[in-house]
Order: structure tokens, then C-alpha cells, then sequence
């Protein structure tokens, strides 16, 4: 009996266990070679007939010419796949077609440097695992600029098919930040985007949450022909700004009451982080240096009003009693 994993070809045939673990339909795997950095395939089509598709008379076999693809990356390295084109000539002498090479459509589009499979795979890491194109780049042995232009009319398809629409029953807006430079926003565009995302339920109650189009006009459309629209505050965004508010009100009254910036022995500085942590995540510790310090530094209480009510609430020795609170910064 054959080994199970030994290649049981014929001579003059190829493998059938090594086309269906490389998985390229239309072509067969003819050798594989690894380097220190990649992986090499070289593949072919069998022969076969072949008509001239001007005239339609039976081509003559012209030999094979090799062309280079970048395909998938396997086992942490790129692969490069190595295809031996088969190419023919014209007999008819009336023909003006003289030679031609064969495509394959489904390994990849004429005059492309990667194959299709290689194009689909980078985005779907791009939608789907918070990619960038500069590592999916290198995880592919190509530089930026390749891997760009061949996803980018793909990515410009997909943003026109209208039927990514189909089942959306909610639609949600939010804001992204694109970029941080400002000053380069004539090459890459507003630094903020407006996303338009689908978060309809399925039948099991599950969320999609997928993005359905970014663009910065959706925001001023939103305002002037939805005003209808209830415009909320993500969790996120609500701890964010609840904490600057917090720091103004901090550096507001240290600069009343001391005159100056904050120091290292200061009690609101010495709670600079602890004001902004959890509730629940403060030990008896820090809640005790918590207290006493805005018993000592926040004389107005201002700090206090300006702390978020679900941390004010949460003491756990007080019973979540804001006037049992601040009564512990007069005791002190």
C-alpha cells in the first residue's frame, strides 16, 4: 500500500493530493521549491487544443513562457508562483493574429502582478482583521504600491454595488478619524469620515456591525435633510469627554487656591489618575487618598460636583451616599 503522504502521480502526470492542498483551480502544481525567504510553486495547464479565436483554425504549440505571480502567504513566508504560460501560433497565413498566450481568469487578470485569490485575501484582511497595506505587503513579498493598486479598483467595485444594501432594516452614523496630519489631507483626504453602519439584528438577535459606506459628506446631509435624526454618544466617547472635563475642573481650582501648577505634593495632583479610574476598580487605598486629598485640595467642593455621579455613587463603605462622602472630607 502507498504511504499516505507519498505523491502517488504516474509518470508524465500530475499529483492530484498536491493540486488540492495548493488549491489553484485550472492549473496543476509541477514542483515546489522553498528558499530561505519564500516559497516557490511552478505550475502549468495540461496540453490540449487550442483554435485561434480570430480565424478558429487549431493552433500550433509555440512552447511555454514563464510569467511571475505573488500568491498567498504560507507557513510565515510569501509564496511565488512561477507559471509556465503555454503559448501558440497561427497556421493561416491570412491570419494577422501570429502568436498568442493562454489565460487562466480565475488564477489571475492579464498583466496582474498578484494573483486573484492574493487580491481578495489582502481585503479581507483589510474589512476583517484591522490589517494595514503596508503589512500585508511585506506578508506577500511586494511593496506598497503594488499591493495598492491592485486591491484599490476592487475596493472601488465593492463601494458601488448597491446590493451590500439589501437587509439593512437600522442604519447607524458614526465618526472615524482617517488620519492625524492635517497637513497631507490634499493626498489623503479629510482627517474625519463620516461611516454609515448596519446594525440590524440577524434572526438569532446577533448584530452584522458591518460598514456600509465612509465618506465626510454623509455628515452634513445627515444634519441638513435628517433632522429628525437622534444624534448619541458612543460609551467611548462619553468616558472621554467626562475625564477632560474633570482634568479642566482639577487644573481650574489648583491654579485658584495654590496659584500655580500643579506639583508632585499637591493633593489634586496626587489624584490625577485616580479620579479618572473606575469606581470599581479603586481599592480602600486609593479611595482613602481619594478622599482626603479633595478634603484638603478641593475646598469648594468643585472637584467633586465635577467627579462622574456613577464614581461619586460607588464607595463601597458608604453605601453608594454622596452626603456620607463628602462628610468624610469634613471629619477629616
Amino acid at each position: 500500500m502507498n504511504h499516505p503522504t507519498a505523491c502517488c502521480a504516474a509518470p508524465g502526470s500530475y499529483c492530484a493530493r498536491t493540486d488540492r492542498l495548493v488549491g489553484l483551480d485550472g492549473v496543476h502544481v509541477i514542483d515546489v521549491a522553498r528558499t530561505g525567504r519564500e516559497l516557490v510553486l511552478t505550475i502549468e495547464t495540461p496540453a490540449r487544443l487550442e483554435g485561434c479565436g480570430v480565424c478558429g483554425v487549431v493552433a500550433v504549440s509555440h512552447g511555454r513562457r514563464p510569467r511571475v505571480l505573488h500568491d498567498i502567504p504560507c507557513a510565515g513566508v510569501p509564496v511565488r508562483i512561477r507559471w509556465r504560460r503555454r503559448t501558440w501560433s497561427c497556421p493561416d497565413p491570412g491570419c494577422g493574429v501570429g502568436t498568442f498566450t493562454e489565460t487562466v481568469a480565475t488564477l489571475a487578470a492579464p498583466r496582474a502582478r498578484l494573483t486573484s485569490r492574493a487580491i481578495w485575501w489582502a481585503i479581507g484582511q483589510l474589512r476583517t482583521a484591522h490589517a494595514t497595506v503596508a503589512g500585508l505587503a511585506r506578508a506577500l513579498g511586494v511593496d506598497w504600491h503594488t499591493l495598492w493598486a491592485a486591491i484599490r479598483p476592487r475596493l472601488e467595485d465593492l463601494a458601488t454595488d448597491e446590493s451590500r444594501f439589501a437587509g439593512v432594516a437600522a442604519l447607524g452614523v458614526d465618526e472615524h478619524v482617517w488620519h492625524h496630519t492635517p497637513a497631507k489631507a490634499a493626498a489623503k483626504g479629510p482627517t474625519m469620515l463620516t461611516g454609515m453602519v448596519d446594525p440590524t439584528r440577524d434572526t438569532d438577535g446577533r448584530v452584522r456591525a458591518r460598514l456600509l459606506d465612509p465618506f465626510r459628506g454623509h455628515a452634513n446631509a445627515l444634519r441638513d435633510e435628517l433632522g429628525e435624526a437622534t444624534p448619541v454618544l458612543d460609551a467611548f466617547h462619553v468616558v472621554k469627554l467626562a475625564g477632560q472635563a474633570l482634568d479642566e475642573v482639577r487644573r481650574r481650582v489648583q491654579q485658584d487656591t495654590l496659584g500655580r501648577r500643579g506639583h508632585k505634593s499637591d493633593p489634586l495632583y496626587r489624584i490625577r489618575n485616580i479620579a479618572r479610574t473606575g469606581a470599581e476598580h479603586l481599592s480602600d487605598r486609593q479611595w482613602g487618598r481619594l478622599l482626603d486629598c479633595l478634603g484638603r485640595g478641593d475646598p469648594d467642593d468643585e472637584v467633586l460636583v465635577a467627579w462622574p455621579d456613577s464614581c461619586r455613587a460607588s464607595h463601597p463603605a458608604t453605601g453608594g451616599s454622596l452626603a456620607r462622602i463628602c462628610s468624610a472630607f469634613w471629619l477629616s
